[in-house]
């Protein structure tokens, strides 16, 4: 298909501390007793999509990562791994990278993605519009897209900290409008006259959510990177810049009567005559030419006088599933979600109880594991033990009469007798004494927790030296 796929695998990302650190960036967090990244790479392996540049922020990182990666796919990807500088945002980690993409189209997938949407099904769209970037929408989830951090816990109905505004023409094939907003919708949203005259009518959706895949022509990013130098985001400065100047070149001039001319405040003259057999035109067939085609048109529709561009949207079917690793809370939904509703994407076979109790673990006399569960290799539980709901990773020691309910437990983490565990999250290596009690905790990598402690909604953690 000749794409190259870039995945954006971030770092050390602030809002998704204690659970990362310099040991465990964000590509390696456990969903599922699997890294988080490996869902990716999966997905785009499905497509026979195998030549992969891999971005980490962080040398360090970058190293723990591709370790990681040649390790696990040796023989299936041939993928590159390189580091660029932390927080450079998304278009700056493309930027650093820029020398080495060479193809006619990019796909750039964001590492944290856990989903069953073919990537493949996106690039196909991109090349039948001959588009300059299409964009992966899906269902947003029911609590909202998770963009900012929240605890472990917390009301799943609870407003989401921002919404995308997405505005598609009538065929739901292009992008006309896109903006992210806070979590109060506002009362006006301002869209330029030349795209809402070109388009004639524009459906206004909030309930869509901006996966983070998208397919570029390669040429229109890199001339977008190299001029606007201040852009740091994809998702906030690339893509709006695509869609708000699509009826005009990047450079934003409109080649009218052979001349350039400057569209002054993105709206351009047009008579009232052809709006309506442009919009007539798109109404009565989808199959008929896109708005782009017919803007560009001369009079009476003789040769194309303008340039245009295409922002594509492929929007996946509501059956889908579609999330991003991008906050605690979120990552305490796809870890439940992984063993229970989306269990499809473990690439693990449940038992007829519904749970994953690998063949090397060990349970005492009266412990249960419900349904919806994972116990991972070598660990083992002591008498009298209750999980619900909750993941638990590979070699852990945990002790008699321990409950844990609605949460994950990392890797090597010992837990002493008598322990209670509810929504909460356990980083690798940490002890937890006999008697703790937590309820919407977070113990970071390595922590000691005292016997007796009784804790609800703290973050613990060692001090990063």
């Amino acid at each position: 298909m000749d794409f190259q796929v870039v995945v954006l695998a971030g770092g050390t990302s602030k809002n998704l501390v204690p659970l990362v650190s310099k040991e465990v960036p964000k590509a390696l967090l456990p969903v599922g007793n699997r890294p988080v990244i490996s869902y990716v790479l999966e997905l785009l392996e499905l497509s026979n999509l195998k030549d992969l540049i891999v971005v980490v922020e962080g040398q360090d990182a970058a190293v723990r990562v591709g370790s990681w990666i040649s390790g696990a796919y040796v023989d299936r990807l041939h993928v590159e791994v390189a580091a660029v500088p932390e927080d450079v945002g998304t278009a700056g980690a493309l930027r650093a990278i820029a020398h080495h993409l060479t193809a006619k189209d990019i796909l750039v997938v964001s590492g944290d993605i856990v989903s069953d949407v073919p990537p493949g099904a996106v690039a196909a769209a991109h090349r039948r519009h001959d588009a300059v970037v299409t964009a992966m929408l899906c269902s947003a989830p029911v609590s909202g897209p998770s963009e900012s951090g929240s605890s472990v816990g917390k009301d799943k109905a609870k407003k989401p900290g921002h919404y995308n505004i997405i505005g598609l023409d009538p065929t739901k094939q292009f992008l006309v409008y896109i903006a992210t907003v806070g979590a109060e919708l506002e009362k006006d949203i301002r869209i330029q006259k030349s795209i809402l005259r070109a388009v004639g009518q524009m459906e206004i959706r909030s309930d869509l959510m901006d996966a983070h895949l998208y397919a570029f022509k390669r040429s229109v990013l890199q001339e977008v990177l190299d001029q606007k130098d201040t852009f740091q985001s994809l998702k906030q400065d690339v893509l709006p810049y695509l869609v708000r100047c699509q009826l005009v070149s990047p450079s934003s001039e409109v080649l009218l009567n052979g001349a350039p001319q400057t569209e002054e405040n993105g709206n351009e003259k047009a008579s009232s005559q052809n709006n309506q057999l442009m919009l007539s035109q798109i109404l009565a067939n989808s199959s008929t030419p896109s708005f782009h085609e017919l803007y560009a048109l001369g009079p009476n529709g003789s040769t194309p006088v303008r340039r245009t561009h295409k922002c594509c949207v492929y929007i996946a079917g509501k059956s889908k599933y579609c999330v991003r690793l991008n906050s605690i809370q979120a990552f305490s939904d796809i870890n439940r979600d992984v063993i229970g509703d989306a269990s499809h994407l473990s690439g693990y076979s449940f038992s007829a109880q519904n749970n994953i109790i690998h063949p090397s673990a060990e349970l005492g006399s009266k412990t249960t594991v419900g349904p919806h569960c994972m116990l991972g290799e070598g660990s083992q539980m002591g008498d009298k033990c209750s999980v619900k709901r909750s993941v638990i990773g590979r070699h852990c020691r945990i002790g008699s009469n321990v409950k844990v309910v609605n949460s994950v437990v990392m890797n090597h983490v010992t837990i002493g007798d008598g322990c209670s565990i509810q929504n909460s999250i356990i980083c690798s290596n940490v002890q937890l004494q006999d008697r703790v009690v937590l309820k919407d905790c977070q113990v970071g990598a390595g922590f000691v927790v005292t016997a007796g402690s009784e804790c609800k909604g703290e973050a613990l953690a060692k001090k990063e030296k």
